[in-house]
């Protein structure tokens, strides 16, 4: 044996670091700190053939501590496109360095959901060769004259779902003077025809969206009166139009002339104060007593039907065809001002909501509240009906309460709440997917556009300086328009008219079973 070899092993044996030893390999022995425990490196010294190269030849999950993300991060990176178009650039790296034979996406994304760092092909902490391509022309053809294999080929023509940008920019403005900034009122309301209705004090206008025609449908200013409220029918050849003395105005748009005025929304009550949000016209008799006028705030079209909500606690329901024929129909249930009303689109159920925090739901046959919902803590005046799930209905609540709540009318069991953060002043649903609309006052002023049943916030509108009181819908689902009280209308683009291609498969779909 060489006695410089023999030498080497002897120093080695005792623990000793040989002349020829690696300069990486002096720090564990010089190190004031170091261990004896801690091993001890000789001078065999194997080169590295190639670079560590951690993220090609393994996978490093997204969820590793390592690179784990904040919430926020996340967010951010699912929200925008350049995440979506750099995981598809990571799978086509993967294909063509590493024939890892990715041709969807959706495959990459289950497979790299694991938490630890897993090498893709062996077990092998190092390795001495680089991964080749196979020669047997599985992959991509001879004649091919892609730079690119046929995996990646079908990997980039393989469907991807398109982005939705939802414009925070409204594409109208239109000035509206004297738009009241009271959270009791609806003045404004879109027709199945296309044409927008707005009370501006005294007056009702009409504006045409195809158009753009503004017509005034009439001036209530020589009964002393103002407006309060207008609800379009159905079919949009008629308009109802409620006032501040209480009385509903049945208005026929084409002939531009009134078919009929309809009472019942006054009432005459013993003085007990002059509480702001009660009593608006109070005229002193020779009896002591007071005559309240009512406003009708409140008005919800089902068929030839007209349901109309006023401060007298009472909910009417008129047939317009025979107004002075048949009697009037009274729901009483709510012991303050009557703030919203809305018919379910199947046409046999009424839910009404009112400033005593109530949620009522009627039917067809009594004069009594069939459910009575009292979960939320301020004037419920925003409900929605979903027109995708059967019974579903949503409604907001105000100031002290800011929510968002969900029922099940069927059985009457609340599913789902989300706190806003400001006062909810109306909701919508889409005609054509599981999203709604609300809008929002104290404190943001804000317009959000919700994903249901997750209840993700898809969107955050903003540029009204005051509540966003008022919110129509266009007959085609795509657009809403908003009011608040800076006297400004707003046309948002919020909605696709796609419908979306998963079917429902809540057990409250009733259309989608067979029975």
């Amino acid at each position: 044996m060489d006695p410089e070899y023999e030498k080497r092993l002897l120093r080695q044996h005792n623990g000793q670091v040989s002349p020829y030893a690696s300069p990486l390999s002096l720090s564990p022995v010089l190190s004031p700190s170091a261990s004896p425990s801690k091993n001890k490196y000789g001078d065999r010294f194997i080169p590295s053939r190639a670079g560590a190269s951690w993220h090609i030849n393994f996978n490093m999950s997204k969820g590793s501590p390592a690179s784990s993300p904040t919430p926020l991060s996340k967010a951010k990176e699912a929200s925008t496109e350049s995440s979506k178009d750099g995981l598809a650039y990571a799978c086509l790296l993967k294909n063509e360095l590493l024939s890892a034979g990715i041709e969807d996406m959706k495959q990459y994304q289950q497979t790299d959901e694991r938490g630890i760092l897993v090498p893709k092909e062996s077990k092998n902490l190092f390795r001495y060769h680089v991964p080749r391509r196979s020669l047997d022309f599985s992959d991509s053809s001879p004649y091919s004259l892609s730079p690119i294999g046929s995996k990646s080929q079908k990997l980039l023509r393989s469907p991807r779902k398109a982005v939705r940008k939802i414009s925070k920019i409204p594409f109208k403005v239109l000035d509206a003077p004297e738009l009241q900034d009271d959270f009791y009122l609806n003045l404004v309301d879109w027709s199945s025809q296309n044409v927008l209705s707005v009370g501006l004090g005294t007056c009702v206008y009409l504006w045409s969206a195809c158009t753009s025609q503004v017509t005034r449908l009439c001036d209530l200013s020589s009964d002393n009166d103002t407006v309060t409220s207008v609800s379009w029918s159905e079919r949009g050849q008629l308009v109802s139009v409620g006032t501040h003395k209480g009385y509903v105005q049945i208005w026929d748009v084409a002939a531009n002339r009134k078919l009929n005025t309809l009472e019942g929304h006054s009432a005459r009550v013993e003085w007990t104060g002059f509480p702001d949000d009660l009593i608006h016209a109070i005229i002193l008799t020779s009896l002591g007593l007071y005559i309240v006028f009512l406003f009708t705030g409140a008005l919800a079209w089902n068929a030839d039907v007209l349901s109309s909500g006023s401060r007298d606690r009472l909910i009417l329901q008129r047939d317009i065809r025979t107004p002075c024929v048949v009697p009037d129909r009274k729901l009483t249930g709510h012991r303050q001002e009557v703030c919203g009303l809305k018919w379910s689109p199947d046409h046999q159920h009424l839910a009404s909501g009112g400033n005593d925090n109530k949620l009522y739901v009627w039917n067809m046959n009594t004069t009594t509240p069939v459910q009575t919902y009292n979960e939320h803590l301020a004037a419920v005046k925003a409900i929605a009906w979903s027109p995708h799930q059967h019974g579903l209905l949503a409604s907001g609540g105000g100031t002290a309460d800011r929510c968002i709540r969900f029922w099940n009318t069927l059985t009457g069991q609340p599913l789902q709440c989300v706190d806003t953060g400001s006062q909810v002043c109306n909701l919508a649903w889409s005609k054509h997917s599981n999203e709604l609309v609300s809008t929002h006052g104290y404190s943001q002023n804000q317009i959000l556009v919700w994903k249901y049943p997750s209840l993700v916030q898809i969107a955050k509108l903003t540029g009204h300086t005051y509540r966003v009181l008022y919110l129509a819908m266009s007959p085609d689902g795509e657009a809403i328009v908003t009011g608040a009280g800076d006297e400004t209308l707003r046309f948002w683009n919020v909605f696709s008219k796609t419908r979306s291609t998963k079917e429902s498969k809540s057990v409250l779909n009733l259309f989608t079973r067979i029975r």
